[in-house]
């Protein structure tokens, strides 16, 4: 099971497209076209007939990148396609983690009512006890638990699958019976045959080389190829009803069994076990000749393969997906045991671990809310501490970090604390260089030193004791008031971030202006942080979504330069999408909600994640439909 973390991460935080889960189409032998004969009902025409989608090219992506991801459990980031994602610091994850730890125990009676059907169903198709009997009583239970919320009518597309493969099954049967039929009737034929052939007659007397022997045996002969030409003609029409019915057999259980292995296999990416155990057991009580190797798709065949190392059979799915449920159980215990015993660290850990490969399990939906919540609460405090360390809000770090060793006994305070006493001496030391600097008169290494210092620790306590000594010279210190007024009656907030180590000293005995220059840096902060966001999604090749991302600061902080420029680009890269996006902000204002829906659609379709077009849909609905949910 440990050998398909990284499948399985991959597939539950990047959904699979219908191409690279469609299952590898059958292709059928030539035969001749002849149709069944009347004694055996026609099949159905098998899906495999129908022509195979294009392949993409050899040149494009793979299924899923390049490359098979590498899991390395000391860094638990998974590696695939030449970048590294942190398999718990991933936002899509977080948000259906923090989902599921906020969410209350599923352990209603309509949920243990469903949870029992389903033990029922897998113990009818209990290897050891499946009988004809214990099969269907399973399958009438598929429709049943099919009717509850949280089955998601999975329980019906498998008994839809299983009720087609039957049939498939009993046109195989009826076409059998028809080939022995065929095979009675061929033999019967050449038995005729061979007495037509072998039929001799005595000649007429006389001698044997007479013209009248000679015309009599010609005669003879005519008369066998006579009787010879419908029994031939019905023996080669028999044999071509034999080859056809064959190939008729052969695609009509093949297109069955793909569909059913391409149904288990979306089961298994959506880890959802319980039916995947269910599909597998259906599958070798219906297809009984030990035939069970996976005729899916040949990039997800290979990916499985690589990454489990294990042969892609329906036997390996269902051994696999059993181990994952034992997995998971032993899981769920060894949370509630590192809860109770307060190590919330590795109790946190190993949720998230069983979460992400066994979210739709029973022993996952039935944890108690207010366990979960203390996973949630220490992991939104270690969020909160990584956040903090990232502004270098180093007294905030210390406080969480001491409130995380009360609360978590296992908690190891090691690696932040030597982030902060670092970063504390590091400042301490460039503090005591603008100490001796502004004594010397030195104002180039002053300068220097304080902004190294206010980079390492910006909101470091001792930086009003020290300006109390630098600043102890009027010029210098109006001299920095008096521009960062003026810079601030310009607006020009870019310029004073960018001297922010200047104004910090300077006004660090001015509480209305220290309030001032704060509002700034946190508004620079914001849009920095914008812009650096802007940048990487930029680099991931999507413009539109770096475009909303500067766009949505860009309203709040429409007169930075650098934001401007890099967000002229983006609107350059994403012309179509903001040209659709502006027109419809245009109609709604101009009180046209029909047109600027329309508008707010095509924005939408162009980008599906886009947040503007998303939010311009919602006001026209609730405009448009106010009494609607």
């Amino acid at each position: 099971m440990k050998a398909l973390t990284p499948l399985l991460c991959l597939i539950s935080l990047s959904p699979l497209s219908a191409q690279q889960l469609s299952p590898a189409p059958a292709q059928p032998a030539p035969a001749a076209q002849a149709p069944a004969p009347t004694q055996s009902a026609p099949p159905a025409q098998p899906a495999a007939q129908s022509p195979a989608p294009a392949r993409a090219p050899a040149s494009q992506s793979n299924f899923l990148g390049k490359d098979v991801p590498m899991f390395d459990p000391g860094t638990e980031t998974i590696t695939f396609d030449g970048r590294t994602w942190n398999v718990n610091n991933n936002r899509l994850f977080q948000a259906r983690f923090e989902k599921f730890l906020n969410a209350p125990e599923q352990d209603s009676i309509e949920d243990k009512e469903y949870n029992a059907i389903l033990r029922k169903i897998l113990d009818k198709l209990n290897p050891a006890q499946t009988s004809p009997n214990a099969l269907d009583e399973a399958f009438k239970l598929l429709p049943k638990a099919s009717g509850y919320e949280m089955d998601a009518q999975l329980c019906d597309a498998l008994a839809a699958q299983i009720h087609s493969s039957w049939m498939a099954v009993r046109a195989r049967d009826r076409l059998a019976s028809a080939n022995r039929s065929l095979e009675e009737e061929q033999k019967s034929l050449q038995w005729n045959a061979r007495m037509e052939a072998g039929e001799t007659q005595l000649a007429p007397g006389g001698d044997g080389n007479s013209a009248a022997v000679q015309e009599w045996r010609k005669q003879r002969q005519v008369q066998r190829d006579v009787r010879m030409l419908p029994i031939a003609a019905r023996l080669a029409e028999v044999k071509a009803l034999q080859k056809a019915n064959q190939v008729k057999q052969e695609l009509s259980e093949l297109q069955a069994r793909i569909q059913f292995q391409a149904l288990i296999w979306q089961h298994f990416v959506q880890r959802r076990f319980q039916h995947v155990l269910i599909g597998t057991r259906f599958y070798r009580a219906i297809f009984d000749d030990g035939d069970g190797q996976l005729k899916i798709g040949s990039d997800a065949k290979n990916l499985f393969a690589k990454t489990s190392g294990l042969p892609p059979t329906v036997g390996t799915l269902d051994s696999i997906a059993s181990e994952i449920i034992r997995d998971v159980r032993e899981g769920t215990r060894a949370f509630n045991f590192l809860v109770e015993k307060n190590e919330l660290e590795s109790a946190t850990k190993r949720l998230a671990e069983t979460f992400i490969v066994g979210e739709y399990l029973p022993e996952i939906r039935t944890l108690p809310r207010e366990e979960k919540r203390k996973a949630l609460a220490f992991a939104q405090k270690a969020n909160q501490l990584i956040s903090a360390l990232e502004v270098k809000d180093y007294s905030l770090a210390e406080k969480i970090v001491t409130e995380l060793q009360v609360t978590a006994k296992d908690f190891d305070s090691s690696k932040p604390m030597a982030a902060v006493q670092t970063a504390k001496t590091v400042a301490a030391m460039h503090l005591a260089k603008a100490r001796n600097a502004a004594m010397s008169g030195d104002s180039v290494t002053l300068e220097a030193e304080l902004r190294e210092a206010t980079e390492i620790w910006p909101r470091n306590p001792d930086l009003a004791e020290v300006s109390n000594l630098i600043f102890s010279k009027a010029d210098v210190q109006q001299r920095a008031l008096v521009d960062f007024d003026q810079l601030l009656s310009q607006r020009n907030y870019r310029q004073i971030y960018d001297d922010r180590a200047r104004f910090i000293v300077a006004t660090s005995q001015q509480p209305e202006k220290g309030k001032q220059l704060q509002e700034v840096l946190e508004n620079m902060a914001v849009v920095e942080g914008a812009i650096i966001r802007a940048q990487e999604i930029e680099k991931r090749g999507d413009s539109i979504g770096a475009w909303e991302s500067a766009e949505r600061v860009y309203t709040q902080f429409p007169d930075d330069n650098k934001l401007n420029q890099i967000r002229a680009t983006l609107t350059t890269q994403a012309a179509d999408f903001v040209r659709a996006l502006r027109k419809a902000e245009e109609l709604e204002k101009k009180n046209q909600p029909g047109s600027s829906l329309a508008w707010y659609l095509k924005a939408q379709q162009q980008y599906p994640p886009s947040e503007f077009a998303r939010e311009g849909i919602d006001r026209l609905i609730h405009e448009l439909l106010p009494d609607a949910t």
